[in-house]
């Protein structure tokens, strides 16, 4: 077990605000965290559709069952739950109720923001830094393995290899995430969106550019970063100017949370092939970024 520095964030919440939302990547550990912090806490899945066929048909007789709260897992999975967490928790008045959990950022969804103002503590955990293995006293590796292999938790648990478990989580993700997010119809062409927005990665954001090479309209390109960032796959950084209306004004640069699934979609899949790359830089500068 690798101890997440976000553990004494993650409790100072709990005592602050009435739900505490962990949200990130998948496979980042958040299940894992969260039944760590909150033991005395029931645990629920909405990845077992049984228990989500329960919670979708009467949501607030299943949130009344945890009269102490409880930890739901991938609770972005049923919505409908968001609408009779607010009168439950409000109903009492103490902190560190209910604990949610999401491998998409539902926050940015503005019906769920709006109904659980002020209730509400955020927390979002990614993949592992290279300060959490240096507190966990792990061996640190020479920098070109983490661009390489990336830092899921997974891989650095060497529980998986990265050669099959980097295209297992991209397919995965393509083939249920993304459909869930948002209905992209066509997902031969998103697949090519997403390894467009790779080969740009530590550059300036084009989407004119990114809209006439994908083949597809502005809109739609704006659409899809929308659900690349919603699901912890890339972020995109603001530039900084004194002047504030530049800031917002012009292009940020794109950024992916993980190196080792930016390596995978570039198609890098070996130490020689990373250092004869001309990604190399851009490898290297998305690294320092995302540490």
């Amino acid at each position: 077990m690798i101890k997440r520095s976000l553990i004494s964030e993650i409790k100072q919440t709990a005592k602050e605000f009435k739900i505490v939302c962990v949200t990130g990547p998948r496979q980042s550990g958040k299940t894992t965290i969260c039944k760590q912090v909150f033991k005395d806490k029931p645990y629920v899945s909405m990845e077992d559709p049984d228990i989500a066929a329960i919670a979708q048909s009467d949501g607030r007789a299943f949130l009344k069952k945890f009269t102490k709260g409880a930890v739901i897992d991938e609770v972005q999975k049923v919505p409908e739950l968001f609408n009779y967490l607010q009168g439950i928790v409000d109903s009492k008045n103490t902190n560190n109720q209910f604990v949610l959990t999401g491998s998409n950022n539902f926050l940015m969804q503005d019906n769920i923001s709006q109904t659980l103002a002020g209730r509400v503590g955020y927390i979002e955990l990614l993949p592992l830094s290279i300060k959490e293995l240096f507190l966990n006293k792990k061996t640190i590796k020479n920098v070109d393995h983490y661009l390489l292999d990336g830092l899921y938790p997974a891989i650095v648990s060497e529980k998986s290899s990265s050669k099959r478990w980097i295209p297992n989580y991209i397919k995965t993700y393509i083939e249920r995430d993304v459909r869930m997010i948002r209905n992209v119809g066509n997902i031969i062409l998103f697949n090519k969106f997403l390894k467009l927005c790779a080969g740009r990665a530590a550059q300036l954001l084009n989407v004119n550019n990114l809209a006439v090479e994908v083949g597809v309209d502005n809109k739609t390109i704006q659409s899809w970063l929308g659900v690349l960032e919603s699901s912890y796959i890339i972020y995109l950084l603001k530039p900084y100017h004194q002047n504030f209306n530049k800031r917002v004004i012009k292009s940020p640069k794109i950024y992916f949370y993980d190196t080792g699934l930016l390596s995978n979609l570039l198609g890098i899949n070996s130490i020689n092939g990373l250092k004869r790359s001309n990604y190399y830089g851009a490898l290297f500068e998305n690294f320092i970024m995302t540490e």
